[in-house]
């Protein structure tokens, strides 16, 4: 399993980056073996689109879970849509993270969007005229949203991967989804005590 940790140095004694898609480097360990390579996240200083950039990197060498201080909305969609479990909120240095993580003591951050309803003149009856998005997100003009759970997203994906992958790439939203749902649950039993 390759986790992907935000890291202010490219050391395991650094402290982490709260940054996800502006931290300087991200440290890519494989929990098999131990080892890790130091990545810098080339799109740190991106004028835009730096989060965006900084998940297809980690999408792309593979990693199953990435852990950081905070990841905006466009590269949680990135992330959660290629089945990476993402950790938020983590602060230290990454070899107390990692010792975290590895006694489980680090939570998923919930990556779904409930669905909300406006309170515009349609007061929730669909009378509006589109422009709310999907999950009560604005969408710009000609950009395509791409939603976590939109089928179309997902069999698009699923074309480009072997079965093997997509089993995979499935089993781990499966597994995201449920730890989600456990905190959720637990979320609302506290609220409810």
């Amino acid at each position: 399993m390759k986790l992907a940790i935000s890291a202010a140095n490219p050391s395991l004694d650094a402290p982490i980056d709260p940054r996800f898609g502006r931290c300087q480097y991200f440290l890519i360990i494989d929990l098999n073996t131990l080892e890790f390579d130091t990545v810098p996240n080339t799109s740190k200083d991106a004028m835009s689109g730096a989060g965006i950039s900084a998940a297809q990197t980690l999408v792309n060498r593979d990693v199953q879970t990435v852990i950081t201080g905070r990841v905006g909305p466009n590269a949680s969609d990135v992330l959660a849509s290629a089945g990476i479990e993402i950790l938020t909120g983590a602060s230290g240095t990454i070899r107390e993270t990692l010792e975290q993580f590895t006694n489980g003591q680090l939570q998923p951050t919930p990556t779904t969007q409930i669905p909300t309803r406006g309170l515009g003149m349609g007061r929730g009856r669909g009378m509006g005229r589109g422009r709310g998005g999907v999950f009560g997100r604005r969408q710009t003009p000609g950009r395509r949203d791409s939603t976590i759970g939109s089928s179309s997203s997902l069999s698009s994906r699923a074309t480009e991967m072997s079965k093997e992958q997509e089993i995979q790439m499935l089993e781990a939203q499966i597994q995201s989804m449920q730890q989600q749902l456990t905190h959720l649950q637990k979320r609302l039993e506290d609220l409810k005590t």
